[in-house]
């Protein structure tokens, strides 16, 4: 849709209310906002409560509708919060965008106990709780679309990232299984598997990695060309192309389609 349409009010998130969790900054911001220049109301969450205000802030300067709100995804409690915040500020809940997560590079043997029970309950479990959470609502109201971010190491292998892997693995299949679980009540659930986009928790895995690949330290610039190259378009993606695939899933344009994993990817998963 370009901005003469826009302009126009021909939006397609129109009278809708999203809940984007990660929104304080990378794939989450840029998502919540373009949803908001659809016509949503949206609630901003993040664990960084600054960064979730400032989201809002910008929604609130383009003159959209948006409340900033923290929440620990990991956490039951927070993601329960999370929802009836929402519902107090908008009276219903029509999108979640399910995006918050962590990095973490290390390989099999690698990977500290530790450290893969904290990805595991941010990046597959907090997907869970966040699903959970909203589908009371969803149910109740007859109609919702939610759309849980996963990931193309869960559909190609991908060295030094094990634990990150197996969670966006599990989000996928947690996606189909509750797809066909909530079909009767109207509600529509999918997966967008993003390619290397430059965002922070991009920045942050190749910095924890040395590069592109494991054991072949390489500046952040060069790293993410020699990624680019491995990709048919030759480039890697930006937060607008994941954004445009999460507004389309979110409007009804996507009505008949539900328990689908969308590679956002450049063509990657072709090749």
């Amino acid at each position: 849709m370009n901005d003469d349409q826009i302009a126009k009010g021909q939006l397609r998130l129109a009278n809708k209310v999203a809940i984007a969790t990660g929104a304080g900054s990378g794939l989450g911001r840029a998502t919540a906002m373009h949803f908001a220049k659809q016509g949503a109301s949206v609630a901003c969450v993040d664990i960084d409560l600054d960064a979730a205000t400032e989201t809002a802030a910008l929604i609130d300067s383009m003159g959209g509708a948006a409340v900033p709100l923290w929440a620990d995804i990991a956490s039951p409690e927070a993601n329960e919060s999370m929802v009836a915040k929402t519902l107090e500020r908008f009276q219903r809940v029509d999108i979640l965008f399910a995006n918050a997560g962590i990095p973490h590079a290390g390989s099999v043997t690698s990977t500290t106990i530790e450290d893969w029970n904290r990805v595991i309950a941010v990046n597959l479990t907090g997907v869970w709780l966040s699903n959970k959470a909203v589908l009371p609502t969803m149910i109740a109201q007859g109609s919702g679309s939610i759309i849980n971010q996963s990931s193309i190491s869960a559909l190609a292998g991908f060295s030094g990232v094990a634990a990150y892997t197996a969670a966006k693995g599990g989000v996928i299949s947690l996606t189909r299984q509750a797809a066909v679980e909530y079909a009767e009540q109207n509600i529509r659930i999918n997966a967008i598997c993003p390619g290397t986009v430059h965002t922070p928790l991009v920045t942050a895995t190749y910095e924890q990695r040395g590069g592109a690949e494991m054991g072949k330290p390489l500046p952040l610039d060069e790293a993410l060309a020699v990624t680019a190259a491995k990709y048919p378009l030759k480039r890697i993606g930006s937060v607008d192309d994941i954004a445009q695939m999460a507004i389309f899933l979110g409007s009804d344009e996507s009505c008949w389609i539900t328990g689908a994993i969308f590679p956002v990817d450049g063509g990657y998963t072709a090749a």
